[in-house]
């Protein structure tokens, strides 16, 4: 398992994450769309212990996921980069953006979720979940 480094968009906040696999999982959800800008975002669910903050400070905002449990966003201060978020529906994992990490743009995407919510005009990338894979 390797660590890799993050950095936000203006550099003031950096951190490490351990992954076995260095791929994307993209999430096609609304809330993704909105807080992204985009029609979707690149992500891997991470154990919370495989995170570590190296730079700087976060700052976090909740709000209610579809499951009706709390999900906490976490990003920097300054340029507002979303770092990762907490789903405590998950329990004790990170959501964390990739595209973020060193070397992820020569990654391939794993699988797309929240297939249902896809704009119609984008093509099928990876094998799709209407939402989540099954556990």
């Amino acid at each position: 398992m390797s660590a890799i480094k993050g950095t936000c968009h203006c550099g003031q906040t950096e951190w490490a994450v351990k992954l076995e696999d260095k791929s994307h999982v993209i999430c096609h959800c609304d809330t993704c769309k909105s807080l992204s800008g985009g029609a979707y975002t690149l992500n891997t669910i991470i154990p919370d212990s495989d995170f570590k903050l190296t730079k700087g400070d976060l700052k976090h905002y909740t709000y209610k996921g579809d499951s009706g449990k709390d999900v906490n966003c976490y990003y920097c201060p300054n340029c507002t980069s979303h770092v990762y978020h907490h789903q405590t529906v998950m329990g004790p994992k990170f959501v964390v953006r990739t595209i973020l990490l060193d070397g992820a743009k020569e990654w391939k995407p794993a699988a797309e979720i929240w297939g249902k919510a896809k704009m119609a005009w984008e093509p099928e990338i990876a094998k799709t979940f209407d939402i989540m894979p099954p556990e």
